[in-house]
């Protein structure tokens, strides 16, 4: 991987975390930042590093934009997304333009420019609830959301420009990501907060679901293994951990974390649709162990005592009675 990289969705809480290993690793970074009046950068304003990077604003759903962002860099490591599940159900259309045309015009504007690498964020939930686990890149693809739906036809764009085009793609599909930053939409975040505000009846969605929680270091740390590993372009590539815990079991551990007893309760206000939940996700991730050396260096407890430590400190910027979708 060469020394100059563009970001998209830096802003946000995975590319944030990228942005400052990128820079921590001496790269030249720039990052494109969805364009507002105000001109914040989201979490990128708070960074030590905030003054190193080259600072686009415009927006993926402009060709224009994307084609003048990459101009002269060597790879690119595509995060800017519409992500949250149960505004998808809301607003499908929005989803389609920004995950699925965003993607195209980051993809033409790499063809265009003769970008050396280009990395597309995918997602677990594009496989839907598990029909086996773990779950490897040939897992079948089903989408129970329209998020979901947005984000398999970014992927198979993507793919198609590598077979049509030879656009030097790679997908990183992470599973279940964690961490500082997280959004409050999010189950960590939103269990962390609830408790912080005094909190000990949790109003959460669903509680039986599985998932595979990934530290947001070592998510990172995989998106950079798979940049720098030539075997895996043109592929799908997982990163998770190789196991699972249910929403029920997480609030606890969270509360033992914190030191505090705690109920969680089912709000019908937070559940998905009953055909749109997905009710496992657990993570096969040799491909990557095998091709680049990467496996999860955090356990699920000692991240969360990480990302608690940062939610104390930091717990004024989330509102834990607001249902954030």
């Amino acid at each position: 991987m060469g020394p100059s990289v563009l970001i998209t969705g830096a802003a946000g809480f995975i590319g944030s975390h990228l942005t400052e290993a990128l820079v921590a690793a001496g790269h030249q970074v720039r990052v494109l930042v969805r364009y507002n009046s105000q001109g914040r950068l989201g979490w990128l304003d708070s960074l030590p590093c905030r003054d190193d990077l080259d600072v686009r604003l415009g927006d993926v759903r402009d060709l224009d934009s994307c084609l003048a962002a990459v101009d002269g860099v060597e790879t690119v490591f595509h995060l800017a997304a519409l992500i949250g599940i149960p505004y998808s159900y809301t607003a499908p259309l929005s989803y389609l333009k920004t995950n699925v045309e965003g993607t195209y015009n980051v993809l033409q504007a790499v063809r265009a420019k003769q970008v050396s690498r280009l990395l597309i964020t995918s997602t677990s939930e594009v496989y839907g609830t598990a029909d086996y686990v773990p779950m490897d890149e040939g897992h079948p693809l089903k989408a129970q959301s329209p998020y979901a739906a947005s984000k398999i036809g970014a992927d198979q764009l993507a793919l198609s420009f590598w077979r049509s085009f030879a656009v030097p793609v790679r997908i990183v599909r992470p599973f279940n990501v964690y961490g500082p930053r997280q959004s409050a939409r999010a189950i960590v975040p939103t269990v962390i907060a609830q408790i912080l505000s005094g909190q000990r009846e949790l109003r959460l969605g669903n509680l039986s679901p599985t998932r595979d929680l990934t530290f947001v270091a070592d998510t990172v740390a995989g998106f950079l293994a798979i940049a720098a590993c030539e075997e895996l372009q043109g592929q799908v590539t997982h990163v998770g951990t190789q196991s699972e815990v249910s929403v029920a079991d997480l609030v606890r551990t969270i509360g033992e974390v914190m030191g505090v007893e705690v109920v969680a309760i089912e709000d019908p206000g937070r559940q998905r649709p009953v055909g749109s939940e997905v009710e496992r996700l657990v993570c096969d991730s040799r491909k990557l162990q095998a091709a680049a050396g990467w496996r999860p260096r955090c356990c699920l407890r000692e991240g969360l005592t990480a990302t608690v430590a940062w939610f104390r400190a930091h717990h004024h910027l989330y509102d834990p009675l607001r249902y954030a979708v």
